[in-house]
Formats: structure tokens, sequence, C-alpha cells
């Protein structure tokens, strides 16, 4: 969904309900995390899937196709991953043209971060997500620092990590702190 600041006009974007009752009992359908390209006027989102069962999915759409459709029909509408263990929250490198999530399924997948490229081929094999950083305790929150090339992570084991991008020093910043949900990163002005 998207609304002006003030709340005012909010408008549906993506409904993944398909008709059912609010709130959905299928997972499959739980969009989770959003971020958005605003180069390119696309939004993406995770959708987590059921426990464990490697249902999870990433998908992409642009606002100026979703303004235009009939919210019932996925016209506009691309999926870029597909079977991940259960995707939460995301962010993007739009420099690098890199996708980042958590992942808070079960191992060796899950409870983890993952990179993978925005721009897939939809017909040739997609690249296997890179994972980043594992044995984490259910990987929540994410946000990328771009200027200083790294990531900031939560988990719901109360954990709050630091890394470069490409996962390598990685600290633990606060442990134990309760179940951390989402993160920001802001620069201090």
């Amino acid at each position: 969904m998207r609304c002006k600041l003030d709340g005012a006009e909010i408008e549906t974007l993506v409904d993944t309900s398909e008709g059912d009752a609010r709130p959905g009992r299928d997972p499959r359908k739980w969009c989770v995390g959003i971020a958005v390209d605003q180069d390119d006027g696309d939004i993406y989102w995770t959708q987590k899937g059921g426990d464990n069962a490697n249902e999870g999915r990433i998908f992409r759409a642009n606002l100026n196709i979703l303004s235009r459709l009939d919210r019932a029909a996925e016209q506009g509408i691309e999926l870029l991953y597909d079977n991940l263990p259960e995707p939460i929250d995301l962010d993007l490198d739009l420099m690098s043209r890199m996708i980042y999530w958590t992942d808070r399924g079960d191992p060796p997948l899950g409870n983890t971060v993952n990179r993978a490229p925005m721009d897939v081929e939809i017909a040739s094999p997609r690249p296997a997500p890179e994972i980043l950083l594992n044995h984490l305790m259910e990987g929540i929150g994410l946000s990328l620092d771009l200027w200083n090339h790294r990531m900031f992570v939560t988990d719901l084991g109360g954990s709050i990590y630091s890394a470069k991008l490409d996962g390598s020093q990685r600290k633990m910043l606060l442990a134990a702190q309760g179940n951390l949900a989402g993160i920001a990163y802001a620069e201090n002005m």
C-alpha cells in the first residue's frame, strides 16, 4: 500500500490475498519486507512462505504499471527468486544492482543474510543467492550503509550485527536485547 505523508489517499498496490478473508491463513501470501527503487519506480517485496517450507519468494513491480492495472491480475508483477526458506526484510544496492535480504528459515540456507542480482532474465537460470552471513537466530531486520560499504542486521535472538557488504568483518554490536525486528540506518549529520 501507499499513501501521502499525512495518511491521505491510501492506495493498495499489490493484493496477494486473492479473495481470501483477512488476515490470510496462507503464509505463502504474506508480504513482509519492502524496498523501493526510486530511480526505476520499482518496489520489491518478500513473501515468507510457511515455516521452513522453502516457499519464500521475492517479487518486483513497477509503481506506474501497478497504478494502471486491475489489482486482481498479476500483470506487471515479476517473480525474481523463489524456493527460499523464509525471506523477511530486504534492501537494495542500486549502484551494484544487488538485492540483500534476511532469511529466518532453517539452516543451511536460512538464518542468513543473502544477496543476488536485481536484474535477472526470466528465461535464463537465475543465479543462486550468495550467503553473506549465517548462524543468525532467525534473521529479521536489515539496513545497508552503502556509503561505508556495510550492513546492519537484527535477529529474534536479540542481537544486532554489522558487517561489510560482502559479509566480512562481522561484528556483534549488541546481544540478548529481546526479540528485535526491523532496523534502519541514518547518517549522523
